[in-house]
């Protein structure tokens, strides 16, 4: 075992001081380098004041470390889900390796480690000689030069930003030669000299231990412990520290990691594999017992046992990258997206690039385990692939009022190259391009953005307007007045989904039933770009990360930009669940988070922020969710949950080639789309797991927000804003008189529906509007409206007088043949007197019609 403390013994054996070494190395590196001129004085005071003058503080950066990241299982615990490295590195304290371990490398690399003051002279001297004679440029170092020149190694492999300038720190760090060589080599030993000052031996040699290469990505003795015996450091037997000891001298010659054979010989043939008991690894692992039983390490028995044992690896691979986080690589490749662009974690991206790769930071992630799985399962239904569409689906969950995302899936496999099959897929589905993604066209679900601004400019949800198909005229972003053909069945016409005609409604209808034309009436009150601005609000971009407000480049005064409001451009379903729980948290957008704490390598919090921000107001927001709620007896029946959880939503279909359901409880909100990658394939063409792929969101919807509604709950919405759910009244022209065709365009084009009912008894013509019910006047908008056709054949009663048989003979003067009489007495009355008919006088009736007249009487008979 070696020595805990340095001892007193002087360096170079014992014969000189420390501060006499300087001098020493000076004048005999000189030799070395220029016999010819050591023995003058010149040349030994300027080889003293190259080496005085030399930088004597070695800089010793952090080590490269993995980063690792984390989530949750459903226990609560931490657990690893990837993790990311240019060195494959395990740092160990003192007390966690076998003090055999420390022998073994103190043997093989540097007997006089305790006895030096950091420079083996002798031996570098010796080293330097036969360089000069050979032309070589072999070792000699100590332990701590050896310590400095990985330590200088890597520090520069540190700020390396490609594998050029990776071999280029390896270059000069260790492969100069020359002059450059012996500079090199002064300046190590310059550094040791200075570094034993100030560290003990024991950490050097642990530093050194921890920093050295064992093989290819194999850094320090950990690593090398897992990966080529499966233990730990504490636990490798004399044999295993021998032969890892035996590795740092050419640490990828002596690698155990390839059965094959870890090099070739003279002859090209592989060699030192399985096939031959490692014998290179063998004989080197040997020559190091050798040395521990020489130095009286181990003992007899001890080295006769290891010099036994065949070397037989066991081999552990520390696989990285987001491959390795089963169930959730997606998630995992957004958030390294996340670590790649926040500032959190770098100045610069080729510094967040680093700090990934070799930062040691450790990043706790948002996502629950439960969820996740429920997810999964639910999204299964859908296939990886089929012959007759280029068919994707994802979801997402994050909760509402801190933007956590708790899970994120897709049907698709994770591969991070992707296949031609098109079975896998690097792309994830649920977010935008720059994290990895790409977008869908929304659909319907965009309408919400709409039914928002409609609520800011002040109008009610209860405000009926005509979304009947017709002809519509909106404002583009261009400024330019568009005129939209709202038809069904027609190409170049907006239609309703299943070729509903439309009608004039309210809102909270339009927003119940979907209404297409209903919501091009709408943006003839509210402009398409107000709308589009209001979905950025709430934090909706394209899915490339342009502003929806902008006209696309080439499409100035494009023909389509009214369909905007329809959900046409291609958005990011993460975007779409941010935006959906802001109405749940009550007007609050809090933009997507996917980690709740990033650590760096010395526990510092370097947790990025995400902010959450009021963007519209509780009344708004209040609102729109009592208007979604109502969506969950219309086009959301099919996505209903029955557990008694409070919840909206907003289904979504565009051209038939994209399906989505957003919606949310006051705790979680969820966002399912399905459709095509590529292509424009009808999903209503074809059927999957029991459901018509245009429908088939509800065998996933449900899942996904029943099992938050499960773990999480949720609360009643709160009440609507009085205002905005107010019924507003509006003026009811007359069109008695009118023909029933321009009775019908004159109501209609006042906002009215129209039904029109059985011809009755009227003196107007044949058709003629005779009686509308309610008739004109104020009343509430969007009220139905019955108007009823003369028949033509109707009489107006006459007004009659005098005695009941004057008035008879008036009304059969006026055809009426079927008349009665209806006696009052009155005291008063000094001879019968008509009072008036039933009908009343001017009543149109047929001459068929029971006509009564009432007179008075002093007596009636």
């Amino acid at each position: 075992m070696p020595q805990h403390k340095r001892t007193s013994t002087g360096v170079l054996g014992g014969f000189v001081g420390v501060l006499g070494l300087s001098a020493i190395a000076g004048i005999l590196v000189t030799a070395t380098v220029t016999p010819a001129i050591a023995v003058s004085g010149y040349a030994a005071s300027s080889a003293l004041d190259t080496f005085d003058n030399m930088p004597s503080f070695l800089q010793i950066d952090p080590l490269m470390l993995p980063t690792e990241i984390y989530r949750k299982d459903s226990a609560g615990n931490d657990v690893l889900m990837a993790q990311f490295y240019d060195q494959n590195r395990i740092p160990v304290t003192w007390d966690q390796v076998n003090p055999v371990m420390f022998d073994a490398i103190i043997a093989s690399e540097d007997k006089k480690f305790y006895t030096h003051g950091g420079v083996d002279l002798v031996g570098t001297v010796s080293a330097l000689v036969g360089n000069a004679a050979s032309g070589s440029n072999r070792g000699g170092s100590s332990i701590t030069q050896q310590y400095v020149k990985n330590v200088l190694q890597q520090n520069c492999e540190s700020e390396a930003t490609n594998d050029e300038q990776v071999k280029a720190c390896f270059t000069s760090t260790t492969v100069a030669t020359g002059s450059a060589g012996y500079q090199r080599k002064l300046q190590e030993m310059r550094y040791a000299i200075q570094l034993e000052k100030q560290s003990s031996k024991d950490e050097i040699l642990l530093g050194y231990l921890n920093i050295t290469n064992f093989g290819g990505t194999v850094y320090g003795i950990g690593a090398a412990a897992q990966r080529y015996f499966s233990t730990d450091a504490a636990s490798l037997t004399i044999a295993q520290a021998a032969t890892i000891a035996g590795m740092v001298q050419e640490p990828n010659t002596y690698r155990l990691d390839r059965p094959e054979g870890s090099t070739t010989n003279s002859a090209g043939e592989a060699v030192n594999g399985e096939a031959d008991g490692y014998k290179l690894t063998l004989d080197r692992r040997n020559y190091v017992l050798g040395r521990m039983l020489d130095d009286g390490k181990i003992s007899q028995a001890e080295y006769d046992e290891a010099k036994a044992t065949p070397i037989t690896p066991a081999i552990t691979t520390r696989d990285q990258g987001c491959k390795i986080a089963s169930g959730a690589e997606f998630f995992c490749e957004y958030v390294v997206s996340i670590i790649k662009t926040d500032p959190s974690f770098g100045d610069t991206a080729e510094a967040r690039a680093a700090n990934l790769r070799r930062g040691g930071m450790k990043i706790y992630t948002t996502l629950n385990a439960d969820l996740q799985q429920t997810a999964l399962d639910a999204i299964s239904i859908v296939p990886a692939s089929r012959p007759d569409i280029d068919l994707g689906a994802s979801g997402v969950q994050v909760e509402v009022g801190t933007g956590r995302i708790l899970s994120m899936v897709q049907n698709r496999p994770y591969s991070a190259l992707g296949d031609d099959s098109g079975t896998v897929t690097p792309v994830n589905y649920n977010v935008r391009e720059a994290n990895g993604g790409g977008g869908h066209s929304a659909g319907s679900t965009y309408k919400v953005f709409s039914l928002i601004n409609w609520l800011e400019q002040g109008h009610s949800v209860n405000e009926a307007i005509n979304g009947r198909v017709g002809v519509k005229k909106v404002i583009n972003c261009d400024g330019q007045i568009q005129t939209v053909t709202t038809a069904n069945g027609r190409d170049d016409a907006v239609g309703n989904f299943e070729n509903n005609s439309g009608y004039t409604g309210t809102i909270y209808n339009f927003t119940r039933d979907s209404l297409n034309s209903g919501f091009i009436a709408m943006a003839e009150k509210i402009s398409v770009c107000t709308t589009n601005q209001v979905a950025m609000k709430l934090g909706v971009m394209r899915s490339d990360g342009t502003p929806l407000d902008q006209v696309p480049p080439g499409s100035l005064n494009s023909p389509n930009q009214a369909y905007n409001v329809l959900g046409d451009a291609a958005v990011a379903p993460l975007d779409m669940a941010a935006a959906y729980a802001s109405i749940a948290a009550n007007g609050i957008l809090c933009r997507p988070k996917s980690i709740d704490m990033a650590l760096d390598m010395n526990g510092n919090d370097i947790t990025p922020q995400t902010s959450c921000e009021r963007v519209m107001s509780e009344g708004v927001a209040a609102t729109a969710a009592y208007t979604l709620v109502g969506v969950m007896s219309g086009t959301g029946s099919g996505a209903r949950i029955g557990d008694g959880t409070p919840v909206f939503g907003k289904t979504g279909i565009h051209e038939y080639e994209q399906t989505w359901m957003d919606g949310a409880s006051t705790k979680v909100a969820t966002v399912v789309w399905v459709g095509n990658v590529k292509g424009h394939a009808k999903l209503d063409q074809f059927r999957n797991s029991g459901y018509q792929l245009s429908r088939i969101r509800n065998g996933i919807w449900p899942k996904m927000q029943g099992a938050a509604n499960a773990i999480y709950g949720g609360d009643a919405f709160p009440a609507p804003d009085p205002n905005l759910t107010k019924q507003v009244l509006t003026t009811l022209p007359s069109v008695i008189g009118m023909p029933v065709d321009q009775a019908q365009q004159t109501l209609q084009a006042a906002g009215f529906d129209v039904t029109v009912g059985d011809a009755v008894d009227g003196a107007e013509a044949a058709g003629t509007v005779t009686r509308q019910e309610p008739g004109a006047g104020r009343v509430a908008a969007g009220t139905m409206v019955t108007i009823y056709p003369s028949n033509g054949q109707g009489v107006a009663v006459p007004g009659v007088s005098g005695t009941p048989l004057e008035a008879q003979a008036a009304l059969r003067g006026a055809g009426f043949g079927n008349i009665t009489l209806q006696c009052t007495e009155q005291d008063s009355a000094t001879s019968p007197t008509v009072t008036g008919t039933n009908p009343a006088a001017g009543t149109v009736v047929s001459r068929s019609a029971p006509i009564t007249i009432t007179y008075q009487a002093k007596k009636c008979l």
